[in-house]
């Protein structure tokens, strides 16, 4: 709905969660498959909806054994237990598949993924596909908080796991594509 909602209150944070999810909660609650992009020139909405849904319609949905609460570098996400070769190749097709409506990066847009940090390969990938964590450098995951010092990432995971642990699905099912865009204010709808 693109709208704010109360905290859930959850004993045992070492602050408050509104302190613990500035960035992510701006976006929501999602899993990326396709990085976000400008429209290409020419380009439409209507267009990209199109081959969004003829996209989904022709994807077989990935099925693993469910999620798992995991550090990546600084913040916590839900990542997939099991094998992620399937959810992988899955973002790949999307990646492909949609990438005639991206536009091409602008220099502010390339300095903002910081490419003297890349490798050589995530610094092609950006090149290529506009973001450097595609392909075999994609990590599915469902951001749960900003990057946070690790006593504090350790301190919310631990009091996040009793909470998490009855209500994360078993299987985990990827069977839908939804497409977001982001308003002026970075809130995606």
């Amino acid at each position: 709905r693109g709208c704010a909602v109360a905290h859930p209150d959850l004993p045992g944070l070492p602050m408050a969660a509104q302190a613990l999810t500035h960035a992510p909660r701006k976006y929501g609650f999602h899993g990326t498959l396709r990085p976000p992009f400008r429209l290409a020139e020419g380009r439409t909405l209507a267009g990209l909806q199109a081959a969004c849904a003829d996209l989904a319609a022709g994807l077989a949905p990935v099925t693993l054994p469910g999620l798992a609460l995991q550090r990546i570098g600084g913040f916590l996400a839900l990542t997939p237990e099991g094998g992620s070769a399937a959810l992988q190749d899955l973002a790949a097709k999307v990646v492909t598949g949609l990438d005639g409506f991206r536009a091409g990066l602008t220099e502010a847009e390339i300095a903002r993924r910081r490419p003297e940090r890349l490798t050589v390969r995530q610094r092609e990938l950006l090149d290529l596909w506009g973001y450097p964590y595609v392909l075999e450098e994609f990590q599915f995951h469902l951001t749960l908080s900003d990057d946070l010092p690790p006593d504090v990432a350790d301190a919310t995971a631990q009091a996040l796991t009793p909470y998490l642990a009855p209500v994360l699905p078993r299987p985990f099912c990827v069977d839908a594509l939804c497409l977001f865009g982001e308003d002026a204010e970075g809130r995606f709808h």
